[in-house]
C-alpha cells in the first residue's frame, strides 16, 4: 500500500490507485495478442474425403473368424484347424476376388506371439483385409 509523502498528511495511505503496474501488464498483454493474433488467422488447408452414398456393400463375402484359444488352438469360422491346414486355407482364400476380410478373436490369455503367427500367415499368403474383434466386458 502506498502512503503520502507530504508533510500535511503525516503517513496517512494515498487515497489515488496506483495505475503504472496495470499499464504495464496491458501493454505486455496487447504485444502478445498483436504477436498471436496472426497466428490464429493461419488456415491450414485439409483434403477431407468425399461423402459416397453408394449403398452397394464393398465386401459382399461373409467375413472369415479365427478364434485363437489360450492354449494355441485355432479355429475357422468355429471348426479347429490345424496351422499346416490354415495356411493352405488362407492360400486359397487369397485367390478368390474380391478377397473375404479375416476377422482374428483371441482370448484374453492368449500369447501374442501365437496372434502374430496367425496375422503373419495371413500376410505372407496375401491376404489384405486381417482385423482383430474384441468383446466387450461383462
Amino acid at each position: 500500500m502506498a502512503y503520502s509523502s507530504n508533510n500535511s498528511g503525516g503517513g496517512t495511505p494515498m487515497a489515488d490507485i496506483n495505475v503504472t503496474p496495470l499499464v504495464d501488464v496491458m501493454l505486455v498483454l496487447l504485444i502478445i495478442f498483436m504477436i498471436t493474433a496472426p497466428l490464429m488467422a493461419h488456415k491450414v488447408q485439409i483434403k477431407l474425403p468425399e461423402a459416397n452414398l453408394d449403398l452397394t456393400p464393398t465386401d459382399p463375402g461373409r467375413p472369415i473368424t479365427l478364434a485363437i484359444k489360450e492354449n494355441g488352438d485355432i479355429f475357422w469360422n468355429d471348426e479347429p484347424i490345424t496351422a499346416i491346414m490354415l495356411e493352405s486355407q488362407l492360400a486359397l482364400e487369397a485367390q478368390k476376388k474380391p478377397q473375404p476380410r479375416i476377422d482374428i478373436r483371441a482370448d484374453r490369455t492368449t500369447r501374442y506371439r501365437v496372434v502374430q503367427e496367425v496375422v503373419k500367415t495371413a500376410k505372407n499368403v496375401g491376404i489384405a483385409k486381417v482385423g482383430f474383434v474384441a468383446t466387450p466386458d461383462r
